[in-house]
């Protein structure tokens, strides 16, 4: 019988797993795994690593990565190579029907080339306007326009529940309105709580509405909202997307080991406050030293109960646990 896990994913070193990190698979407080370029070489390769992550342990692993298309995509080689959203943004505004289709394409090969090795979770639409003014973003973003970005992403997310894939839309309430990259610094968005629900958060309301499975919120601080950025506040995360917006899925924060994170002190400050302001689970990326801060020193009170691990996996593990439980 599955066996609860804990609320941090931890990235891998390299092409496999090594002793250590077979160590911190097994550890409580592990709930899953975020792959990168470096761990991949093939998707056989791929295969092999994601079947050594699952005997690691008796309870589930959540096994993700960032394959949006464009400059995202993780894994390559062996891969069909994925347009920037942006380039299916360009394709709606002079053929809708065209760009809808390319939309649930891109999401259903996407979601089935990963399932296919072994991999869980993608994290994405990205529902993000581009407004012109953030890198980071850019054509990572379908538009500016959130009405097309709205029809867009609910069409990929229609094409990843095809194959099997929950969806996470990224980055709650908007990060294209800020012209820093929250990976370097903690973004400042200057504006009143009613001019981002006007326009940035029209898609993540109509992807909510849809029943979308998991969010991410923004490293960005909204001073006119809150005193904390978004994916370490209460008042956003609780107060506003559970309550008011009735989002019900899986809250994911971003990277804790992002610029835009160090507002919350050292590593282990950062996930408790995530996890206290709504976030079920947590990423630690690229700091082996800061992972380990955080598997030793999290309260257990914060390992899944029974209940919550059971959303979770309801919500997220669509295929590889309910084929092999």
């Amino acid at each position: 019988m599955l066996q609860s896990a804990g609320p941090v994913i931890i990235d891998l070193i390299g092409l496999s797993v090594n002793a250590e990190e077979k160590e911190l698979l097994r550890h409580p407080q592990v709930g899953g795994v975020i792959l990168f370029a470096r761990n991949y070489e093939s998707p056989q390769q791929l295969f092999e690593l994601c079947r050594s992550i699952r005997q690691s342990r008796q309870s589930p692993l959540l096994i993700t990565v960032d394959q949006e298309g464009g400059r995202v995509q993780r894994f390559k080689t062996g891969f069909t190579l994925l347009p920037a959203m942006g380039e299916v943004g360009e394709l709606y505004k002079s053929a809708s029907e065209e760009g809808l289709k390319w939309a649930y394409s891109c999401g259903w090969m996407m979601a089935t080339e990963l399932v296919t090795c072994g991999v869980d979770l993608s994290f994405a639409p990205v529902l993000d306007l581009d407004k012109k003014c953030n890198t980071v973003i850019g054509n990572r973003s379908f538009d500016g326009d959130p009405t097309i970005v709205t029809e867009l992403a609910l069409s990929m997310m229609q094409g990843m529940h095809s194959a099997g894939m929950a969806a996470t839309g990224k980055h709650f309430p908007g990060h294209g309105a800020v012209e820093v990259d929250s990976h370097l610094a903690l973004p400042i968005d200057s504006r009143g709580y009613e001019k981002i629900l006007e326009e940035d958060m029209q898609p993540f309301i109509a992807m909510i509405e849809a029943n979308i499975d998991a969010l991410m919120p923004a490293h960005i601080l909204f001073p006119e909202v809150d005193d904390k950025p978004v994916g370490f506040s209460r008042h956003w995360l609780h107060d506003i997307l559970r309550k008011k917006l009735g989002f019900s899925g899986v809250i994911f924060s971003d990277d804790l080991n992002m610029a835009g994170a160090e507002f919350a002190g050292n590593y282990a400050s950062r996930a408790e406050m995530a996890l206290e302001a709504g976030c079920d689970i947590v990423l630690i990326c690229n700091n082996r030293v800061g992972a380990i801060e955080i598997l030793d020193q999290l309260p257990k009170k914060y390992q899944l109960s029974q209940d919550k691990f059971n959303r979770l996996k309801n919500k997220l593990f669509r295929k590889i646990y309910e084929n092999n439980a």
